[in-house]
């Protein structure tokens, strides 16, 4: 087994685009930490089931720091910012390309090249992302000594035991500032989202394309999912987060991922979806569509106030608004709407923080941050995120709906079972924002005309 193989290395590959971005980022992470050492893992394999591993994705803040967004270096790297009197020297620590003398190149079921497809050489990755490369054997040594460390915390078991906790309260701050360096998107990233949104028009053409063909089908939502997702996996990495394919009532249930349900003439079918891009950057868009092409009167009731939510919503987002704004000019247009159809008493009263009573119509926020995690930014501070102002380079979704559940005894009849969500992406620019999906149709005029086009 371990003679008679023809040489395997190959000339290193040309630098990646991304890799000046990600030195500027690791410049930013260095200078608000001086002095101390910072430990960024990619993360290891996640279990399936037994000795079967889902598809590997490094977490995201390695991932945005030393511009790997790929398997190709194999699993379990970490990147470390040594400080130096100068700032920080970034050192890769990953696994070496196996030597086909280790028995671990034939038999390694997780990392062996037989099993799992050749990793790069350090030099390829040297050369790739310009950043130094060392054997990941060198880890422990290079985390050793008296020097102050953070961590990313509840990524690698193995990082966590080797860096004994300071105080938890440093490496959250660690966790905060990372996510924080998302938020303003550079022009490289706004070019990948712009990239995954591009996509993810595409697989929503391809899907209300086949509606007729999953129309009936015992689980037409599937069908769905399928074909959505086929489109994903050629554009680009995969999904950005699991389907929702939602035929009638299940459109009430805001994560409907069973996906098992029949596609039938006069209901609607929400779709939120997003393609995600190679470089790991996911759009996130969803389309209320009527399945047979056309919508009955009920359906554009619905339609239209959520519409003309998403209409105010979108109006609200320019460089200075705070980030709350846009969702409460979209809420604002729902309960005057529920007003108007006697399901509120009173739109100013239901818009009360005290009461907040739209909420039972309408159940979550109408936006988030989005980059390369779906709910971008997450672990940013409240002020720097959600009580906090839109600035140029903030990459947001607009998604007002209203889920109109079944069993719901405050609703007409004719009402109850209809859900609506509309989402796009936007980008926020120096004199407002740019509508990065609007290449997809939302007025429903325009839905139905599209729809009517794609299965003449």
């Amino acid at each position: 087994m371990t003679r008679d193989w023809a040489a395997s290395e190959k000339p290193p590959p040309a630098q990646l685009s991304v890799a000046p971005y990600a030195e500027k980022r690791r410049a930013a992470l260095s200078a608000q930490f001086p002095g101390e050492r910072l430990v960024l893992p990619a993360g290891p394999p996640k279990v399936r089931s037994n000795d079967c591993d889902y598809r590997y994705r490094p977490h995201t803040v390695y991932a945005h720091l030393s511009g790997d967004s790929t398997a190709d270096t194999g699993t379990d790297a970490v990147l470390v910012l040594q400080p130096t009197a100068a700032g920080h020297d970034a050192v890769l620590y990953r696994r070496p390309r196996s030597p086909r003398s280790d028995r671990g190149f034939y038999r390694d079921h997780r990392h062996g090249e037989f099993w799992v497809g050749p990793r790069e050489t350090l030099a390829e990755t040297e050369e790739k992302l310009g950043i130094t490369c060392a054997p990941l054997d060198d880890l422990p040594g290079a985390l050793r000594g008296p020097c102050p460390t953070r961590v990313i915390r509840g990524v690698d078991p193995a990082v966590d035991a080797a860096v004994p906790v300071r105080d938890p309260d440093l490496d959250r701050e660690l966790a905060a500032v990372a996510a924080e360096l998302r938020l303003i998107k550079d022009d490289w990233e706004i070019a990948q989202l712009q990239a995954a949104v591009d996509h993810t028009v595409k697989a929503f053409t391809a899907v209300a394309a086949v509606l007729p063909q999953a129309t009936g089908l015992p689980r037409g939502e599937r069908w769905v999912e399928g074909t959505f997702e086929r489109i994903a996996r050629m554009e680009g990495n995969g999904v950005g987060y699991e389907t929702i394919a939602a035929s009638g009532a299940h459109a009430c249930v805001l994560h409907w991922i069973r996906n098992d349900g029949t596609l039938r003439l006069g209901e609607m079918l929400l779709l939120d979806a997003g393609v995600e891009t190679d470089t790991l950057y996911t759009a996130d868009i969803t389309r209320t569509l009527p399945i047979s092409g056309w919508f009955t009167p009920r359906q554009r009731q619905v339609y239209d106030l959520v519409y003309h939510a998403q209409e105010a919503g979108l109006a609200a987002v320019k460089p200075g608004a705070r980030f709350r704004d846009f969702h409460m000019a979209a809420m604002r247009v729902i309960a005057e709407g529920l007003q108007d159809w006697g399901v509120l008493r009173s739109a100013e009263e239901a818009l009360d923080p005290e009461s907040g009573s739209y909420r039972r119509y309408t159940l979550c926020g109408s936006g988030h941050m989005l980059g390369m995690d779906l709910h971008d930014c997450a672990a940013a501070r409240a002020s720097q995120y959600l009580d906090g102002v839109l600035r140029p380079g903030h990459v947001l979704t607009v998604e007002p709906g209203l889920y109109l559940q079944p069993d719901d005894l405050t609703l007409p009849p004719e009402l109850r079972g209809i859900g609506v969500r509309i989402e796009d992406d936007v980008v926020v620019t120096e004199h407002g924002a740019r509508l990065m999906s609007s290449d997809l149709p939302r007025h429903p005029e325009e839905i139905e005309i599209w729809m009517q086009s794609l299965t003449a």
